[in-house]
């Protein structure tokens, strides 16, 4: 569902399944090392990173830990406009989806994948053209079910919008295909 490019980084993970000559990284490892610049060709993980529709929006990722990552994009209202003359609220929810989704990815094993059950963007001012910041985390991490919350800020350091979800792990036949 979700998945960003690295900053300044051109590596991609078109067929995450494919086994040759490849060393597949848990999710975690393998989008630390999408930052930091480690990320060899031969890196693979079990989920597709960078998805398209973050290849498509120019989404970076700049910082992840277990559960918790920053993404940023690059918001320009002559693209990504609404009628009002202001970036479209559904760009700004799926940077939000983005992020939390990626990092609910930090937490799921090879063989698991993840399912958006909820998701709640709250507005707080327009953007026109900034780089937006979403920095998402976890309120409760739970076995099936976890809750993120996920803010979103513009260069000029002030609060856009915020977002809370809700997203399932999906294990065994659940996940299978995803």
């Amino acid at each position: 569902m979700t998945a960003i490019s690295a900053r300044n980084t051109t590596m991609s993970n078109d067929k995450p399944f494919e086994e040759t000559a490849s060393q597949r990284l848990p999710v975690l490892e393998y989008l630390q090392r999408m930052v930091d610049g480690t990320l060899r060709p031969e890196h693979t993980c079990h989920l597709r990173y960078p998805t398209a529709i973050s290849r498509t929006l120019g989404m970076r990722l700049v910082a992840v830990d277990e559960g918790s990552v920053i993404v940023e994009v690059d918001a320009d209202v002559g693209v990504h406009g609404n009628q009002q003359g202001t970036v479209h609220g559904g760009f700004i929810t799926e940077l939000a989806d983005a992020a939390i989704g990626t990092a609910h990815s930090t937490r799921v094993a090879t063989g698991e994948s993840f399912a958006t059950i909820d998701l709640k963007v709250s507005f707080l001012r327009p953007v026109w053209n900034s780089t937006l910041r979403a920095v998402a985390r976890p309120v409760h991490a739970g076995h099936s079910i976890s809750h993120y919350q996920c803010e979103i800020w513009r260069d000029d350091r002030k609060l856009v919008a915020t977002a809370v979800s809700a997203v399932m792990t999906l294990r065994g036949l659940q996940a299978a295909g995803r």
